[in-house]
């Protein structure tokens, strides 16, 4: 779980206290978002779109990700090789769970996204997955939709 009193993170440019987040976010945006939980595999809204557009943080708006770095990596969450900018997201050690990961946060709000891997094999510019929870997210398509 990240906290946002951690002295080794820029400190966000967006604070609200626990109760405004709870009010602003649903229960489950809220332990995903703030409590770095995981939404279940194969189930997020965008794990599979192809929609072209701008994906943002669903807690504060702020830009993360685009439609052409995004990638089918068939593990369940959207995956991206790259953020949309370099500082849009900001990124931890994270030992829970027993093991050695590299949490993914909203550069603006320290929200969880999710993780990142380097590695696998999958054939991007970067050789890296970030494996970011749909909730986390929200879509603006490039264009409407008729």
């Amino acid at each position: 779980m990240s906290s946002d009193s951690d002295t080794s993170l820029p400190a966000p440019r967006i604070q609200l206290t626990p109760q405004e987040w709870r009010a602003k976010l649903s229960p489950e945006e809220y332990r995903v978002l703030r409590e770095a939980g995981t939404e279940r595999p194969f189930v997020g809204e965008y794990t599979d779109t192809e929609t072209e557009g701008v994906y943002s943080c669903r807690a504060c708006g702020a830009e993360l990700f685009r439609s052409s770095e995004k990638f089918h990596s068939h593990c369940g969450w959207p995956s991206f090789f790259d953020p949309a900018k370099s500082d849009a997201v900001i990124l931890k050690a994270d030992d829970s769970l027993g093991m050695h990961r590299v949490e993914v946060l909203c550069a603006n709000c320290h929200s969880h996204l999710g993780h990142v891997f380097e590695g696998e094999g999958y054939n991007t510019p970067t050789d890296k997955r970030y494996c970011i929870n749909s909730i986390s997210l929200r879509l603006m398509p490039d264009s409407p939709t008729a």
